[in-house]
């Protein structure tokens, strides 16, 4: 059903008059017995993480690495910011982790740290770095630099390209490539390779200059880019000094814009069909009298193996083309070249930063004007690091450098594209990003990277337009300060759209909560707030898959945007889909992408104990957006089997997968379930009532409960249930004539048990009202 924009509009006028809108309040919940007051160990988490116990380096293959948690949950081990492990814990809130960590791939320096949730705020907590030494020659990895030319000469005729390589290991050869090209063979020569390189089709352009090096374990290492004028000099050839000429930047208005991840953007890239939902959505200005999107920020990192820069430039190109076909401009999301992301934030971690930027770079260089990124938005957020706050300002001035290394290669490769980063709205005011020595001046944050940069998107995120903490006046000060150095369309202001109550963020950063009516009525008031204001860029929206299902209200009343209409289903699942016993009570599920004629909405995992069973409701063991699913609380010592498919945005379902199983390891733990769970709605709050039992017994269970309100509410809570009596809480006051509140239960510890919850009873777990 799809209501038109003139009576929804006349129902929101008629919604907003008749009731008041409350705001969220932290209300204290009510328990049957007495709240588990917060330990003292809780409130101050720790992780350690202990050194392997060796006298020397570590070798290659799989090390056992321990350390121990208070006041946290949900470890994972970081190995040199480019991969993590999932830890085992072993307790409940405070305990011994341990995790086997393959090092076959590393050798010398390797940076270790521990990540957990914190059991109270829900907010990261980190273990001290942990700097270890392994002793793996044969995955030492090649460095590789290119001596000559440099990026002060002007080029003409013949040029050598001089690449000079080191490593533990001989090098088997030396490649060079210009323009994102081919890879071609450079030639041994006395302590250097050569490449000759005949200039003469690349002249009058700044060109790329890239190579790598392959030794005899197959390590292949790359060098930074190198940008290089070909040309007629005013200097002696190889010799010149001229450098490339100032870029000259024209920034436009992105209004609006949108956040599109990895898991939505490689299928837009790889499955065209999925184009025409991302079209009609962004296209669409009936359905809840929203503005339309003109720009999509899409995210370009490696996904399911693939780096889309290097593997599939020439789909890449053709989603661009037919991008720019339509209207729309199209700027590539980075997020630092690490894992976890924000690491490029770290001096250490430079050289992956750049990397990711220039291969973007080294992407428009190659292609044609209409295949070209219009821009970069750059997503690497430092206050995600352990010691934004403790090491203030060296992380803040680690973080600026980065910029300001991106804007110098983007300055060398001679690119107009609009670079921005998108950064807190408390980058201006908080203690720990005021007040920061940099570049010659003492300045906040958020000045110091609008002086460098084209622009900056707000992470603005609030759920209303007006008053101190609204979504105006967080922003008035970058907007006064863009005006005040003279930057027109330069700040971008970005709100949120995901549910986000599962973290430590509060519900009151967000819309999801509210529905699309009311964030539409919000932006009109920041469209008015800015409207002339030569800074105000526009509005971006986070994120695609979240605004996509965002409904105009939650309840009876919900408007959900429809995509064309589709009756054709995805096809199955590709690659070759795993199941993997994690532990005693996990099950660790992968496949490929399905394809399909529109966009694949989700993927259905299906759960039995024998490969004839139904994909049914029944047998649904719970839905991902992406390529992989942690089934989790099941039994101990039990053979599962596995199907999934996958459901576009029409709702059609594609064939199941080939069955797929794997077996629970033992555990003397007992498992335990949430035994009956019940929600009420009194006209102002919801409640909920549930109850935890042994799963064999039926016995109450006495055990700290945490979870969160869901749909019109976002209240996280945590309380504990008594063996003999229930779990009660309250939402946050909620005012409407109509909607819906649901709660889902989130962790649940007792001693000697662990939570079961693929067999909690099924029950209805939301309550609606009015209509």
């Amino acid at each position: 059903m799809v209501i038109k924009q003139g009576e929804i509009r006349k129902r929101f006028r008629k919604r907003m008059t008749g009731y008041v809108w409350v705001s969220r309040l932290v209300l204290s919940f009510v328990l049957v017995f007495v709240l588990v007051s917060p330990s003292p160990a809780a409130a101050s988490p720790q992780i350690t993480i202990n050194p392997p116990d060796l006298t020397g380096p570590l070798g290659p293959g799989i090390t056992h690495l321990t350390g121990t948690y208070n006041g946290v949950y949900d470890i994972k081990i970081v190995i040199n910011g480019n991969s993590q492990v999932d830890a085992h814990m072993e307790g409940g809130d405070a305990g011994s982790w341990y995790a086997d960590v393959n090092f076959s791939k590393y050798d010398g320096q390797v940076e270790l740290v521990a990540r957990g949730v914190d059991a109270v705020t829900r907010y990261n907590s980190w273990s001290p770095f942990l700097q270890i030494e392994v002793d793996n020659p044969g995955a030492n990895i090649p460095q590789v630099r290119v001596m000559s030319p440099t990026e002060q000469n002007v080029l003409q005729g013949q040029v050598t390209v001089e690449v000079e390589t080191s490593g533990k290991n001989n090098i088997s050869g030396v490649q060079v490539r210009i323009n994102d090209g081919e890879w071609q063979d450079a030639a041994p020569s006395a302590s250097r390779y050569v490449f000759q390189w005949k200039t003469d089709s690349c002249s009058g352009r700044i060109n790329s200059l890239e190579a790598r090096a392959k030794d005899v374990n197959g390590n292949i290492g790359y060098s930074q880019t190198v940008y290089v004028k070909a040309g007629i000099s005013t200097g002696n050839g190889n010799n010149g000094t001229d450098a490339p000429e100032a870029v000259t930047q024209n920034v436009s208005p992105q209004d609006r814009a949108l956040w599109i991840w990895e898991n939505e953007s490689y299928p837009l890239i790889l499955n065209p069909g999925s184009r025409t939902v991302l079209d009609a959505m962004s296209s669409d200005t009936a359905t809840f009298g929203q503005d339309q999107i003109h720009t999509w920020y899409v995210a370009v990192g490696k996904y399911n193996g693939i780096r889309m820069l290097e593997d599939k430039r020439a789909e890449v190109r053709d989603f661009i083309r037919w991008a720019h076909d339509r209207g729309y401009r199209v700027q590539a999301l980075i997020a630092g070249g690490t894992t976890p992301p924000y690491f490029g934030a770290y001096s250490r971690y430079r050289k992956q930063a750049v990397a990711e930027f220039e291969g973007i770079l080294n992407y428009n260089l190659s292609s044609k004007e209409s295949e070209r990124f219009d821009g970069v938005n750059i997503d690497t957020e430092p206050y995600s690091l352990p010691d934004f706050k403790s090491n203030k300002p060296s992380v803040q001035i680690q973080y600026l450098e980065m910029l300001k290394t991106l804007m110098e290669r983007k300055q060398a490769s001679g690119l107009s594209l609009q670079v921005g980063a998108a950064i807190p709205r408390w980058f201006d005011t908080s203690p720990d990003a005021s007040n920061i020595p940099w570049n010659g001046s003492v300045k906040p944050l958020s000045e110091h990277i609008q002086d460098m940069l084209d622009y900056i998107s707000i992470m603005d995120y609030r759920d209303q337009a007006e008053g101190s903490a609204g979504i105006i006046e967080q922003a008035r000060g970058e907007i006064e300060y863009a005006n005040q150095i003279g930057k027109p369309y330069s700040v971008i202001i970005g709100v949120e759209t995901k549910d986000i109550a599962d973290g430590g963020d509060p519900a009151t950063i967000t819309f999801n909560e509210e529905g699309r009516l009311y964030m539409e009525a919000e932006l009109e008031k920041v469209y008015a707030a800015f409207d002339g204001n030569a800074a105000f860029g526009g509005i971006a929206i986070h994120h695609y898959e979240s605004i996509r299902n965002l409904p105009s209200i939650w309840g009876p009343d919900s408007v959900f945007w429809q995509a064309p209409p589709d009756t054709e289903p995805p096809t199955a699942v590709t690659g070759n889909p795993r199941a993997t016993a994690y532990d005693y009570q996990r099950i660790d599920i992968s496949y490929g992408p399905a394809a399909d004629n529109g966009t694949v909405e989700e993927y259905r995992i299906y759960r039995g104990t024998s490969p004839n069973f139904a994909t049914d409701e029944a047998h649904l063991a719970g839905i991902s957006k992406g390529l992989s699913f942690r089934d989790i609380g099941l039994l101990p010592a039990t053979n599962y089997v596995y199907k999934i498919t996958a459901v576009d945005t029409s709702g059609n379902e594609g064939p199941p997968s080939n069955p797929i199983q794997a077996q629970t390891e033992h555990t003397s733990l007992k498992p335990m379930i949430v035994s009956k769970m019940q929600l009420g709605f009194n006209g102002t709050k919801a409640t909920v009532t549930l109850q935890v039992a042994d799963l064999k017994t039926g016995a109450g269970i006495t055990a700290n409960v945490s979870g969160r309100f869901t749909y019109m509410a976002g209240k996280y809570v945590n309380g504990t249930s008594t063996a003999t009596s229930s779990f009660t809480a309250s939402s946050e006051a909620v005012s409407f004539p109509s909607g819906e509140i649901g709660f889902a239960a989130r962790r649940i510890t007792a001693p000697g048990y662990y939570w079961a919850q693929a067999y909690d009873t099924k029950e209805v777990s939301t309550v609606r009202w009015g209509g």
